[in-house]
């Protein structure tokens, strides 16, 4: 399985695993799993951190070695393909993982209910 953490799922293995569902617990910790936390994620963290919305690690990069989950770089296709999604939902930054699990052929981890309506294909966090 194929599959990208949005933001939440990204925070809560990393902290708490306990709050994401058991079948994607099982998913993300399947050694036969590709599983992807996106720059976008860490830019979203930043900015939220930044402002003192979010308590979250300093150094991400290194949290994402260390849990062995994959980086996934933003591109220009993946820019490209978030400006042409229909406006279903407007974060940008959950616009950005939409467009990045599309085009790279992946599952979304995520609770948002919002993001089904792109078809993409989730797993519920």
């Amino acid at each position: 399985m194929r599959l990208l953490l949005d933001t939440h799922a990204f925070l809560w293995w990393v902290s708490d695993f306990r709050q994401i569902a058991e079948s994607a617990r099982q998913a993300i910790a399947n050694p036969d799993s590709e599983v992807f936390v996106s720059a976008v994620s860490g830019w979203e963290i930043a900015i939220k951190k930044a402002k003192g919305r979010l308590a979250a690690p300093d150094n991400l990069a290194a949290v994402v070695e260390e849990k062995r989950l994959a980086h996934l770089p933003l591109t220009f296709d993946h820019a490209e393909r978030a400006a042409t999604l229909p406006p279903h939902h407007s974060d940008p930054f959950d616009r950005m993982l939409i467009a990045q699990a599309l085009a790279e052929g992946l599952i979304m981890v995520t609770r948002d209910s919002r993001i089904p309506l792109y078809d993409v294909p989730t797993l519920r966090a």
